[in-house]
């Protein structure tokens, strides 16, 4: 599974999308990427294979990356192998190189999910002269988009809603236009995705922990539905291009539930939690509101019994 965040806003974008990226990490991944624009310059994409570390070391922890407006991704391979060719974000130019640098053509883009049509959509964009220089599904929706872009000329909207009645699988796509700095585009199908606004600012993410530190309320976008983010606004619309209104939902859970909370891995993490989880599953009360001394049993693997102690305070 994939993760994807964006921001627009006032900050240096790079820092904080290498900040969310840290915070998917639990999502699995063998490549990772970003592409961060300044102002009306054209954005700039830089990838990595292998661990977010490699991102974060060729970037300079984001500081080589000017901009205030970018999206980030870290890729769980499915349609291509583990590469930097092959690693997101990808663009919608006819270019011999991975599709790193300086994006000269229309749309960049990020996507977590499955175009289940790929190939035929493929078939379609290579009679209209488009070439591809990756193995991804994720080239293919993202010069999609361009075609419609290009051929109807009526702006991102209309681009992006003729793309998603044409795809056929699951998506969470970010997109940015050369001819929109400062705006990024989101779209919706099966696969999870949160906006997020503070400050004057909107965060973009596959999951709330990568924004959580920003933000603690937030909008879930609906499935089969699009929206236009810029610094601090979010404008969301369905299929037909018409504009609909959405109401924030705060969370309230505690952050540390999504964070390693002390352990090296998520999996020791997981283990040491699963006599807590249990009692949780099997009683109407909480550990923290239970007896202190009393002692619950927990059933593991081969009939292995440990059992939880709620300890007095």
């Amino acid at each position: 599974m994939c993760g994807i965040v964006g921001f627009t806003g006032n900050q240096q974008a790079a820092p904080i999308l290498l900040d969310g990226l840290s915070k998917l990490e639990y999502r699995g991944y063998d490549s990772a990427g970003l592409a961060v624009r300044d102002g009306e310059a054209l954005a700039q994409v830089v990838k990595a294979k292998g661990r977010l570390s490699n991102l974060i070391e060729k970037t300079d922890a984001g500081n080589a990356l000017k901009g205030t407006c970018g999206i980030g991704h870290t890729r769980w391979a499915t349609h291509g192998e583990p590469s930097q060719t092959n690693a997101h974000p990808h663009v919608s130019g006819n270019c011999n190189r991975s599709g790193s640098g300086a994006v000269e053509s229309e749309v960049v883009g990020v996507h977590n999910g499955i175009i289940e049509n790929y190939v035929e959509l493929k078939e379609k964009l290579l009679k209209h002269g488009y070439t591809f220089y990756s193995q991804t599904d994720t080239e293919v929706v993202i010069k999609l988009v361009d075609y419609y872009y290009k051929k109807y000329n009526l702006g991102p909207i209309d681009a992006i809603a003729k793309t998603m009645v044409r795809v056929r699988g699951s998506y969470a796509l970010e997109l940015m236009f050369r001819d929109y700095p400062g705006e990024i585009w989101v779209a919706r199908k099966d696969s999870p995705m949160i906006i997020g606004i503070a400050d004057g600012e909107t965060y973009v993410a596959s999951d709330v922990p990568a924004i959580l530190k920003y933000t603690r309320n937030v909008y879930y976008i609906g499935n089969l539905e699009f929206a236009k983010l810029t610094p601090g606004e979010a404008h969301f619309y369905d299929l037909n291009g018409d504009e609909i209104e959405k109401q924030t939902t705060e969370i309230k859970w505690d952050a540390e539930a999504a964070e390693k909370g002390g352990f090296e891995h998520f999996m020791m993490k997981e283990i040491h939690e699963q006599p807590k989880a249990g009692f949780c599953a099997f009683s109407k009360k909480s550990p923290e509101k239970s007896k202190p001394g009393r002692r619950w049993p927990c059933i593991f693997g081969k009939g292995i019994v440990k059992y939880y102690q709620i300890e007095a305070e």
